[in-house]
């Protein structure tokens, strides 16, 4: 016999045929990312001989994608197509892009496909999310276990190119192709999504201008400030990392990469507990302590005696992700008003995601050129530069940023 209770439970939880649809579509969305961008400074600088500003510009093509999507999905996705629809167009065309970017030899060509391919690609990072929130009746207690697939996927995309040693190839580049296709082509198979949009998004709405009212408060102002800066040094790590460990010599550097976003899950889970002993300030301090010793690490690791500093360095990914990133996003749910969220939400995403990490793309690669040496370069010299830059944002938001701790929990809970 049912109980009335359970029945209504049944009816809300979500099928198992939709879980595992929705479970696959996170795994290969970022399947896809991983196999390409990781090793992409590898290739680019081993094989093809470009320079360190050549290849931070290539990796701030995602960033400049960030700049761009919101207006791609608050003005077309959401009136015109289902999200499902889209999303195949995008994968599909994406890994056709992707497969023309890998035959790609010079700097102008390669730059200008993979920056296609990048517009193609990060809009789809906010449809998946919005096309499995609509699926589900508990986004808060669903989500996550749908969600880590992704970063599961990331990690057998590392696993599986760096155990195969196709690193300084474009092999990781045709990989990523042919899952972009093949998840296009999973994408019709998906519920069927249609477009909410009441009304034609305005410019305001897709850059959550409407958010910059919160700038008036100084302490959420000093978060948007810290925030964009310490966005800088972090892409050091994002553009020049996998470079920097086959250079001095690690074995299936991107193999052993995974161990950060391994450790990402690891503090995910453990995230709640530290919210209700630390507090938003200090969990953000936290964070951006973080990166300023995986930076250390870095400089004074090499392969061989110290090589475990190296390991200790990508293993701080998990705090570093974790504590800056999904923190700062759990501090704008919790300060931002309920109409405001969602502008405020992107407007962070337009700076950090979008303006930082495209100067930060830029800036690392003049840097990686101007300690380039006989034999490589001077990695020990690269890595203080950003280590510093985060330790300067980390005293800067020290001193500047007031944060009235509210009680986490509920707030912890609706964003993981």
């Amino acid at each position: 016999m049912t109980w009335p209770a359970e029945a209504a439970e049944q009816r809300r939880r979500m099928p198992l045929s939709v879980r595992l649809k929705l479970s696959v579509l996170m795994f290969l969305q970022y399947f896809v990312w991983g196999a390409w961008s990781v090793t992409l400074g590898t290739w680019l600088g081993q094989t093809l001989g470009f320079s360190g500003e050549q290849i931070g510009l290539v990796a701030g093509t995602t960033a400049l994608a960030a700049m761009i999507s919101p207006f791609f999905v608050g003005m077309v996705a959401d009136r015109f197509l289902a999200t499902e629809r889209i999303l195949a167009i995008l994968h599909v065309v994406g890994g056709l892009i992707l497969l023309v970017a890998s035959t790609q030899t010079r700097f102008g060509p390669f730059y200008t496909v993979l920056l296609a391919y990048s517009l193609c690609y990060m809009p789809t990072l906010a449809l998946s999310n919005s096309l499995s929130f609509r699926q589900m009746t508990d986004p808060a207690r669903e989500f996550p276990s749908i969600r880590v697939l992704g970063t599961i996927g990331w990690i057998v995309a590392g696993l599986f190119i760096g155990t195969l040693g196709f690193e300084a190839t474009a092999i990781p580049m045709r990989i990523a192709a042919a899952g972009s296709i093949a998840l296009g082509l999973f994408c019709l198979v998906l519920p069927h999504t249609p477009p909410q949009g009441s009304r034609r998004a305005t410019l305001r709405d897709v850059l959550g201008l409407d958010a910059l009212k919160l700038l008036r408060e100084r302490s959420f102002a000093v978060f948007v400030l810290g925030s964009f800066l310490v966005c800088i040094p972090l892409q050091f790590y994002y553009a020049f990392a996998n470079p920097f460990l086959n250079e001095i010599g690690v074995t299936n550097a991107a193999g052993k990469m995974t161990l950060g976003q391994m450790s990402e899950i690891g503090f995910m889970l453990v995230m709640p507990w530290f919210f209700k002993r630390l507090g938003v300030k200090h969990m953000l301090l936290v964070g951006m302590a973080a990166w300023t010793a995986r930076y250390l690490l870095f400089s004074y690791g090499v392969a061989g005696p110290r090589v475990g500093m190296l390991y200790a360095g990508i293993l701080f990914h998990g705090i570093c992700y974790d504590f800056f990133f999904v923190t700062g996003q759990i501090y704008v749910d919790r300060r931002a008003p309920a109409d405001l969220r969602a502008a405020a939400q992107g407007l962070l995403t337009f700076i950090t995601w979008g303006v930082g990490m495209f100067i930060g793309a830029w800036a690392s690669g003049r840097v990686v050129d101007a300690f380039r040496v006989t034999d490589g370069h001077a990695w020990d010299r690269i890595w203080l530069v950003p280590a510093a830059g985060a330790a300067a944002v980390l005293i800067l938001f020290a001193f500047l940023f007031r944060s009235v701790d509210e009680p986490a929990a509920s707030a912890v809970e609706r964003t993981l």
